[in-house]
């Protein structure tokens, strides 16, 4: 886990090492641990990392790394196979100086080309340039897990880790108004048809699963999309058989996530997902020697999870440190939070995040494995019963009626009307009309300036009215919903020098995933059944069959009755009125405190895309 800048320009004069360490300073939290810069021959190419050193912690493992005389790599993130590639391209006659997976990347892109990536297990960003060719490769894994952003003009290409490492390299900061349109009215900070663009114009990310490869010489560039799952796959093998499968796959992630040369420890929610990780750990041939867990937790809060953290390490005989943040806290580190994140953030839940990662920091620990991304994958969230009833009434109404009752001794009440039955029978008409009813939602925000509204008023809102539960699983997990997650989750790790490793996020795992039929993931009112299934034996079943969800809620209505957070609010409010994307109106409304996951969270939006608008 690094971080990682480089200058490219047909004017030397565009490239000095002055330069580059502006960029890599910006960036200096995502690797305290060493530094390095490049500039070719021909003065045409530079290349800029901050290190934190996880894997051979050797000045051999420094960076930018050479290889065979032709390529310099810079790389953040990790290739968790690197050890089994290792081997394989030793048997193609490779050799290597270092014990880095950073190393393996490199006789990999040269015996492979730009399909090396298909080879990798990992969260990465990484750029190689190739003296020879003269090209530049950049690359991002197959999730988002690791950033990448890019700025290009007729005199340059920059690229870096975080979008302040194109700040200090003198890229304008400049709001793009329709993403602050579309934040404002459904809280979303992408866009679901162009995974190009950020909340600030002129900046680009690489997608998610995307190589781009740049000519020096000619200025050209391409981007490609290297990897997709194939939803319409579904093979239906026998349960016991899927259990097995699931379980073996989930245990060969995590023990391939355990690999390191720094201790590691996991964050504990209470929930299923993190808790799944621990029990994975546990039963590893050589389990980890005094596993250290770290938790939020918000004593007195109706949402707190003090008591099933305690069932998990209990009976797992762990040693557990919280941190409890308050709304004094928040106020502090508010200016940081946002300088970390750099986009809009939906709600104050990061924050909890951030805390637990900065906990971790202070016990010494620089690795921590985490739950994220069951929920995408396996229909975790409240909202998928809808899908999956709409797929059993069309195809099976007998299943679908004993799924509803089931749902509803689960204590899940959404409503079943006409209108999903309509839905179920026209998922596409029914696709046309939501999007034509939350568009016209979001035009008629009162808050709105005119100007914003008239002007920048184009709604990302499109979601296909997928005929099936793992249409919208595919949507949320590669196109709109799980990327802004990882985005939280790195830049709250790398504030403090820590890694975060996902063990659900194996691509061979989730291709597994993908290929079932949906009552492996909602079955009998549970979410994530299999899941589930293959923990009964491993957890406590007050963990495996809990019915609530929570995680790394805080009581953000409480905090925003702060009076000093409450003048914040009222302050963003008028720096947006200034800005012309509040209307004066606005300043006279009393200040409505929310849930963390309320659906109008108006107030703190106001608040974060007032902070993110700061020069």
């Amino acid at each position: 886990m690094c971080g990682i800048a480089g200058i490219l320009s047909p004017n030397p004069a565009n490239i000095t090492r002055e330069r580059l360490q502006k960029m890599t300073d910006a960036i200096a939290h995502r690797g305290p641990d060493g530094e390095g810069a490049w500039i070719n021959e021909s003065g045409l190419t530079g290349l800029g990392h901050r290190r934190l050193a996880i894997i051979d912690l050797s000045p051999a493992g420094s960076q930018p790394m050479h290889y065979l005389d032709r390529y310099t790599i810079i790389h953040n993130g990790e290739i968790y196979n690197y050890l089994e590639l290792r081997n394989l391209l030793g048997s193609k006659g490779y050799s290597f100086r270092s014990h880095t997976d950073t190393e393996v990347i490199l006789a990999a892109y040269d015996h492979y080309g730009p399909d090396c990536l298909q080879y990798f297990d990992g969260m990465f960003a990484f750029a190689i340039w190739d003296e020879k060719e003269g090209k530049l490769f950049l690359a991002r894994d197959r999730f988002g897990e690791k950033p990448l952003f890019f700025y290009r003009d007729r005199e340059q290409f920059l690229f870096a880790s975080e979008m302040k490492g194109l700040w200090a390299a003198g890229v304008k900061k400049e709001s793009n108004k329709k993403m602050i349109f579309n934040f404002i009215t459904i809280g979303y900070t992408q866009n679901p048809a162009n995974g190009f663009e950020t909340f600030y114009n002129g900046i680009s990310k690489l997608p998610a699963r995307s190589y781009l490869l740049y000519d020096a010489a000619a200025g050209d560039m391409k981007t490609s999309l290297y990897w997709d799952i194939r939803i319409e796959n579904i093979h239906n093998p026998g349960e016991e058989d899927v259990l097995m499968q699931f379980s073996g796959l989930l245990s060969a992630s995590v023990n391939k996530r355990l690999r390191s040369d720094v201790p590691l420890g996991t964050s504990l929610s209470g929930g299923l997902d993190s808790s799944s990780v621990i029990a994975c750990i546990r039963g590893q041939q050589g389990p980890v020697k005094d596993l250290r867990t770290f938790s939020a937790v918000f004593p007195g809060f109706e949402k707190d999870e003090s008591s099933y953290i305690k069932i998990v390490t209990d009976y797992f005989s762990l040693d557990n440190d919280t941190t409890t943040p308050c709304a004094h806290d928040l106020i502090r580190d508010f200016e940081r939070l946002v300088y970390h994140q750099e986009e809009p953030f939906l709600s104050s839940s990061i924050y909890a995040q951030f805390k637990v990662f900065e906990l971790a920091s202070h016990h010494r620990i620089k690795v921590l494995l985490d739950g994220q991304g069951a929920d995408e994958l396996l229909a975790g969230y409240h909202k998928y019963y809808h899908w999956y009833w709409q797929e059993l009434y069309r195809n099976d109404k007998k299943a679908f009626a004993l799924e509803l009752e089931a749902a509803r001794e689960s204590g899940v009440y959404d409503r079943w009307t006409w209108r999903n039955r309509l839905a179920a029978n026209l998922p596409v008409y029914a696709g046309i009309f939501l999007k034509k009813k939350r568009t016209a939602q979001q035009l008629k925000r009162k808050d709105l300036s005119k100007d914003l509204i008239e002007n920048f008023g184009v709604s990302y809102y499109d979601i296909p009215h997928f005929d099936k539960l793992s249409g919208i699983l595919y949507y949320n997990t590669f196109m709109n919903g799980m990327e802004e997650l990882l985005r939280y989750a790195d830049r709250n790790s790398m504030a403090h020098g820590v890694e975060v490793r996902l063990p659900f996020l194996n691509h061979e795992l989730v291709e597994f995933l993908f290929s079932l039929p949906s009552h492996f993931k909602i079955r009998e009112g549970w979410t994530k059944w299999l899941l589930r299934a293959s923990m009964e034996d491993l957890l406590p079943k007050e963990i495996v069959w809990r019915k609530d969800k929570t995680g790394y809620e805080p009581p953000q209505q409480e905090w925003m009755r702060d009076p000093v957070l409450q003048e914040y609010m009222h302050e963003a409010r008028r720096s947006l009125v200034k800005a012309d994307i509040l209307q004066a109106a606005v300043l006279h409304k009393k200040i409505q405190p929310q849930d963390a996951h309320a659906a109008e969270n108006n107030d703190w939006r106001y608040l974060v895309t007032a902070a993110c608008l700061q020069p």
